[in-house]
């Protein structure tokens, strides 16, 4: 039998130093989550895809996010957290190369009036989604072997490290590739410059992936957490599940938890499937079919791997980390005004964007740059009040439910932003976004009275 997934035979450990797989491990964490949930909107949105499409068929690929928790159970059972880690890398490598392969190829009128049909792509939307089962499962797996395989002074020591090279993947997915999807795209053939792409982001993939088979050690804590009753047999896997996820909706503060986690991020949720549309579609607005069409920014898309996919979550990531610093020391409570105001205001950037469609990529940077920063600076807040709700028993059980309502957040208001833009054009569209900063200010003023004072300071 497999030494690696019997647990009753003790497991032959590698020793490695950590800097030689943590950092690349989280690299590798964040790649296919960015290509799925960003990089497939501008792709779509480059291939003639309508926004309203786009947006509904993409939105659906949050789904294994919003679902993982309930998973979570067999990659804790089924085979060790190193086994998952290498098939779930091997997987993605795979589907990238069929991305590639299966691309479909509409021709440049069709692309140009923005009428591709998405049922050209239901191959594609079929192995982004495996993807993002894919991805969602590495998550659970790599979260759950990093606290294994590292002795709790070197998992504090790494954190940090571990949080960087994420965000470096971002950069790298959303800015990186994109550029360099930009580039290829100046030679006149759009669908061939996505293959090629796609083609990148394998090989690049697959050498990580091969990389990984070497050097993420094997850990005599890494086997199959095979729980047994008094008796000594093996309890049922959705025993603990069972009473983690019952314990949740008991909390006190459950339904208004639910609530500031759907309703909180609701301008984000509807600006951000948007956003690479609007930086690319013509600037000319047109009605057509009693749809708008059009009055974007036009930008090639370099140049929105420079802006967005660059300067953006670089700024998206400064906002993070100051969040954490003034939350630490004011406390999430104090910090819940401030935070919201910088999840609604800095929105009107983009209506700015699209009243003015300024060509000046200087002025476009730094609006994008203000929106990005205070999401990040907002989203601190949503962060903290998920694991405020989280604390007690079966901690760990209820933050990733926390999870699921955090990508249901997302994931319904994306579903629905292409037909509200396409209905109402770009300018009401992010007026609209604005206004939805009542919910956020409403479920703020309910949560800043229930919220301990004392939480989340240091």
């Amino acid at each position: 039998m497999d030494k690696l997934n019997n647990p009753s035979i003790p497991q032959k450990e590698t020793k490695r130093n950590p800097w030689l797989w943590v950092p690349t491990l989280y690299f590798a964490e964040g790649i296919p989550y960015f290509i799925v949930n960003t990089i497939s909107v501008l792709m779509f949105t480059n291939l003639g895809v309508p926004n309203d499409q786009n947006a509904r068929f993409t939105s659906l690929l949050y789904l294994p996010w919003l679902l993982k928790f309930a998973w979570g159970p067999f990659v804790d059972i089924v085979k060790t957290k190193r086994w998952w880690i290498l098939f779930m890398q091997i997987l993605m490598s795979a589907a990238f190369i069929l991305l590639a392969v299966t691309l479909p190829r509409p021709d440049a009128a069709t692309i140009a009036a923005k009428s591709t049909s998405i049922s050209l792509f239901y191959t594609t939307l079929i192995i982004f989604l495996v993807t993002a089962f894919a991805s969602a499962t590495h998550d659970i797996a790599a979260d759950g072997f990093y606290m294994l395989a590292l002795p709790q002074n070197q998992q504090s020591a790494f954190v940090g490290i571990r949080s960087t090279f994420y965000r470096i993947s971002s950069v790298f997915g959303q800015g990186v590739l994109v550029f360099i999807a930009g580039l290829l795209e100046k030679k006149g053939d759009i669908p061939r410059a996505w293959f090629w792409t796609m083609v990148i982001t394998a090989v690049i993939f697959g050498i990580v992936t091969l990389y990984h088979t070497f050097a993420v050690p094997r850990s005599k804590n890494d086997k199959p957490n095979i729980q047994y009753d008094e008796n000594g047999k093996k309890k049922g896997i959705w025993s603990d599940f069972g009473q983690s996820f019952a314990t949740f909706f008991k909390k006190p503060l459950v339904w208004l938890g639910i609530a500031f986690m759907l309703l909180y991020r609701l301008p984000e949720a509807f600006l951000i499937k948007m956003i690479m549309p609007f930086l690319k579609d013509a600037r000319a607005e047109n009605l057509v079919d009693g749809s708008f069409i059009g009055g974007g920014l036009q930008l090639p898309t370099e140049s929105i791997g420079v802006a967005y996919g660059t300067v953006g979550v670089i700024a998206l990531l400064a906002g993070g980390i100051l969040g954490g610093i003034y939350a630490s020391r004011v406390g999430l409570k104090k910090a819940l005004w401030p935070m919201a105001a910088c999840m609604i205001l800095p929105c009107l950037t983009f209506c700015y964007l699209a009243i003015f469609q300024p060509t000046n990529m200087i002025a476009i940077i730094i609006a994008i740059a203000i929106e990005q920063f205070g999401y990040g600076f907002g989203f601190t807040a949503y962060m903290l009040f998920m694991m405020y709700l989280s604390e007690g028993s079966f901690k760990t059980s209820h933050y990733a439910i926390c999870t699921a309502f955090m990508a249901a957040s997302m994931m319904v208001p994306g579903f629905f932003a292409g037909d509200l833009q396409m209905a109402v054009g770009y300018k009401t569209f992010f007026w609209i976004v604005v206004a939805c900063g009542v919910a956020t200010m409403l479920v703020t003023f309910l949560a800043k009275r229930k919220v301990d004072a004392s939480y989340g300071k240091k």
